[in-house]
């Protein structure tokens, strides 16, 4: 069975990015973070030495910790692990995670780059699960994703 096409369309949708719109920006850093984690193994078990995507987040963290943030950094943590997900070729799991953790450091310079962090995240699921059960397990997770913004925005107030 042939997997259905992913698109990076899909978090398009108006109720979501109104949500995102409404959110503020640590919140959906956290967000993206959090995203990028749930997927972050279909990338290490690829290739355990290549830091780079781990390495965007680390920079994302530091600047939700410490409030400091440099344009150098970030974009060159997102640089390098959109580097990395080219470098990974093909078309799979393990690329979808480089260009999420890429997507979610950027975030700290432009908070709807969290969008781009989930929606990657999204295709990396989709494309590391078998063709029949994939479009059950992307919606699976977008649920996870729009349930677990709105728990975050419950529960922290800037």
């Amino acid at each position: 069975m042939e997997k259905s096409k992913f698109s990076l369309t899909t978090y398009k949708d108006e109720p979501t990015v109104e949500l995102v719109k409404k959110t503020d920006h640590k919140t959906l850093a956290i967000w993206a973070i959090d995203c990028v984690e749930r997927v972050m193994p279909y990338f290490e078990e690829k290739f355990p030495d290549d830091q780079r995507p781990q390495r965007a987040i680390e920079a994302l963290q530091a600047w939700i910790n410490t409030g400091v943030f440099t344009m150098a950094v970030i974009r060159k943590a997102s640089l390098t692990s959109h580097a990395a997900a080219r470098e990974v070729g093909e078309d799979n799991a393990a690329r979808s995670v480089a260009h999420a953790a890429g997507q979610a450091v950027a975030t700290a310079h432009v908070p709807i780059h969290s969008l781009g962090a989930a929606n990657y995240a999204l295709q990396a699921i989709h494309r590391a699960t078998n063709p029949s059960d994939a479009n059950v397990a992307v919606a699976k997770e977008r649920e996870w994703q729009i349930q677990h913004l709105l728990d975050l925005r419950n529960n922290h107030k800037p």
